[in-house]
């Protein structure tokens, strides 16, 4: 067998799997996470595509942390006339 043999997947992807999470919104982002924890909960995959699974958990968990840690900043930046300032995480 080949190294360019395709192996063969067990769960189609969904159309989200193949999008780039930097791409996505906090609430896209969430919704797939939900429905990864859900497929995992439920112990019907098989153990590659648990993995895979896991490791895309994993960056939407941090992608979701890091959305909710760049608001919650934003909301903690209140000028001196109460307007919300726009967080740079670049200047930190």
């Amino acid at each position: 067998m080949s190294a360019s043999t395709p192996t063969k997947n067990s769960a189609p992807p969904t159309p989200s799997d193949s999008m780039p999470v930097a791409d996505m919104s906090f609430e896209q982002a969430f919704g797939e996470l939900e429905k990864i924890v859900a497929q995992m909960e439920s112990s019907q995959m098989p153990l590659e595509a648990s993995l895979a699974a896991y490791q895309r958990g994993s960056t939407l968990l941090a992608f979701c942390q890091k959305s909710l840690a760049d608001v919650e900043q934003q909301v903690s930046l209140l000028n001196d006339r109460q307007q919300l300032v726009p967080y740079n995480a670049e200047i930190e």
